[in-house]
């Protein structure tokens, strides 16, 4: 089948290892000191990869390749899983004392945003966006009191989903846009005064949408008089399928907009 697949220019891979980290698919590897697309059929199209090279060694291209088998995925990321806690629970094993081991099903502290092991009960693919951790936050009364101005909605237009909205609409003309992430907006406590005013806002999530966006946005940008464009992402690595739509739609309207990319961490705070 013809399909979007990522290319790997191995003159400018300078072999750092960065893409297949960001790749949550696993995809990616390292051989010889250069990155290496190991399985086609392992790479979603995504190009969570593509903002983490330093080098624009990856990119895209459309061409023969076999579909994305997310099944094959799955089970791969498991029994890298499986082999991990086994591996954890034989150095345990062999360093720790025999009373009151405990060698697997660890849950990571309340409050220190990081799981330090398996959850119980959790299923799924495992990827670095979807791991589940605790924020610890002050009790909302101890710093808000319950008589504090409510605050108003910067939302401008609507629908705002990226799926949803049209590509020509008269909230378009002269625009200074928003496109942002789904989580974002719950991540940063202050997202509609900091980021969505005086701004037409766009979200979606790359990661549940199946779709690629970077046909739409380019239609949008192209076809209505833009003035600016900022990116609001999370950390997390599937959220780079948004960044690059952008940064896609961008190239093939033509146009030369100001456009910025801001990074959100999990525990709310702007890191890039």
């Amino acid at each position: 089948m013809i399909r979007r697949i990522i290319t790997i220019d191995e003159n400018k891979c300078n072999g750092c290892g960065l893409c297949a980290e960001a790749c949550h698919e696993g995809a990616i590897g390292i051989v010889n000191g250069k990155a290496k697309l190991l399985r086609e059929d392992y790479c979603d199209g995504l190009g969570d990869c593509l903002p983490a090279c330093p080098m624009n060694a990856i990119s895209f291209e459309e061409r023969e390749a076999p579909a994305y088998n997310e099944e094959a995925v799955l089970k791969a990321k498991q029994e890298k899983q499986a082999q991990a806690a086994n591996q954890e629970a034989g150095t345990q094993e062999r360093n720790a004392p025999a009373a009151g081991l405990q060698r697997s099903g660890q849950q990571g502290t309340v409050g220190s945003g990081k799981a330090s092991g398996p959850i119980p009960g959790h299923q799924g693919c495992h990827c670095p966006g979807s791991a589940a951790r605790a924020v610890a936050r002050p009790n909302v009364r101890e710093i808000r009191p319950e008589t504090a101005a409510e605050a108003v909605s910067e939302l401008r237009q609507w629908p705002v989903q990226i799926k949803l909205v049209p590509v020509n609409a008269p909230y378009f003309d002269g625009a200074n846009l928003l496109i942002a992430a789904d989580c974002t907006a719950y991540a940063y406590a202050n997202f509609h005064t900091k980021f969505m005013r005086n701004k037409i806002t766009l979200i979606g999530c790359p990661k549940l949408d199946s779709v690629d966006y970077t046909e739409k946005l380019t239609q949008i940008i192209a076809g209505n008089d833009i003035k600016s464009v900022t990116v609001v992402r999370m950390e997390v690595p599937c959220c780079g399928g948004i960044s690059n739509a952008v940064k896609n739609a961008l190239q093939a309207s033509g146009k030369f907009i100001p456009w910025q990319i801001v990074t959100i961490s999990v525990d709310g705070t702007i890191i890039e």
